[in-house]
């Protein structure tokens, strides 16, 4: 990893710790950039700059563990249906600790230990993030586990309890079942008294099964007939983070009155900066299907595209997992803790697929 001091000559150099505070009390911190399309080890740079300070609405979180996701890679590959402009300070979730509120900010004070999702910017020492978009942290709570359960956690809860409405004893298949959303997913499944089929390597089936689901090989050529083989009826929801024609095989997989629910698209197959073609085939087949639901030829299955996005529901569900956790119904798998200047390692870590959970960056 180089790392990037904001010009051409600090490029290739070995990564530096963070810097002092500089004069004048404005304080260096460390920042990650993504600085084009590619392999994380040639395109995520670390580099120093100034801590930024609180505008208007704002506070400045100082990062105690921030997410490392899909949306980065598909990012890195300019294949993220929201692309920043290069270069940028990716980072989709973090947990830290206010150190400063901007004018007009209420609710919130220094000290205050707190989550926030910007989408981008929180692979840095320091962020500048609304007042608005802030949930609350248990002080207890580990920073890796905390920061886990923003993104992935309430993606996972809120598919499962307000995009769906199954009954105990109803039968669901959890695609990548080994992943950051997947791990969640399963144990939320299981917590709700439901039948859990998961998909993943077979490297991974024992730890899919650790986590009470029936796993199957996502690579088996006709998947849906091997579900049926496990669920003759169908399943009652499937959660699909593939996209494409794999909504074609989810759908196919579907019980009567069944849900099926796209929360991502691979981006696989695609060059770098088609940054929302992968995106397309879900756009097309949710509309497509949600026509035929109205006019009442699914026999009941529908299809459903999830995003998740702050808000009220978003701080009462990241509350609701932090509660799970403390009951010990949520064990969050962190995949690895990789200080922030190994940023390219966790990033392909992710790539390679050989891991369990989600992967934490530590400032």
């Amino acid at each position: 990893m180089s790392v990037d001091t904001g010009t051409a000559a600090g490029r290739g150099t070995a990564p530096a710790a963070p810097a002092a505070p500089a004069a004048g009390g404005a304080t260096a911190h460390v920042h990650v950039r993504l600085t084009g399309s590619g392999r994380p080890e040639d395109h995520i740079v670390a580099g120093h700059g100034t801590r930024p300070t609180a505008g208007r609405g704002k506070v400045v979180v100082r990062v105690e563990a921030a997410g490392v996701s899909f949306a980065e890679v598909q990012m890195l590959q300019h294949l993220h249906p929201f692309p920043p402009k290069f270069p940028f300070v990716p980072g989709y979730d973090l947990v830290g600790r206010v150190v400063e509120t901007g004018e007009g900010v209420t609710g919130w004070n220094t000290g205050d230990r707190v989550a926030a999702m910007p989408r981008h910017g929180a692979w840095q020492t320091y962020v500048e993030v609304p007042a608005a978009a802030l949930a609350a942290v248990p002080e207890h709570l580990d920073a890796a586990v905390a920061v886990s359960l923003i993104t992935n956690g309430v993606t996972a809860y809120q598919m499962l309890h307000r995009q769906t409405r199954l009954a105990a004893g109803s039968t669901v298949l959890v695609h990548g079942a080994s992943g950051g959303v997947g791990t969640l997913l399963t144990q939320l499944a299981v917590h709700a008294q439901l039948r859990v089929i998961g998909t993943a390597s077979p490297a991974k089936h024992p730890a899919v099964r650790a986590l009470g689901a029936e796993p199957l090989d996502y690579r088996t050529e006709d998947l849906p007939a091997a579900v049926r083989e496990l669920a003759p009826d169908g399943v009652d929801a499937v959660f699909d983070h593939i996209g494409g024609r794999g909504l074609d095989a989810g759908w196919a997989m579907l019980a009567d009155g069944g849900t099926l629910v796209s929360f991502d698209s691979s981006v696989a197959g695609y060059r770098p900066g088609q940054w929302f073609r992968p995106h397309v085939p879900a756009l097309r087949r949710t509309a497509a299907r949600w026509i035929a639901a109205k006019l009442r030829l699914t026999r009941g299955r529908r299809q459903s595209m999830y995003y998740v996005k702050p808000g009220d529901d978003f701080r009462a569900d990241l509350a609701a997992l932090y509660r799970l956790v403390d009951e010990g119904v949520l064990r969050p798998e962190i995949a690895g803790r990789h200080p922030l200047t190994e940023a390219p390692a966790a990033v392909r870590a992710l790539l390679d697929g050989a891991t369990v959970g989600k992967h934490v960056l530590i400032p």
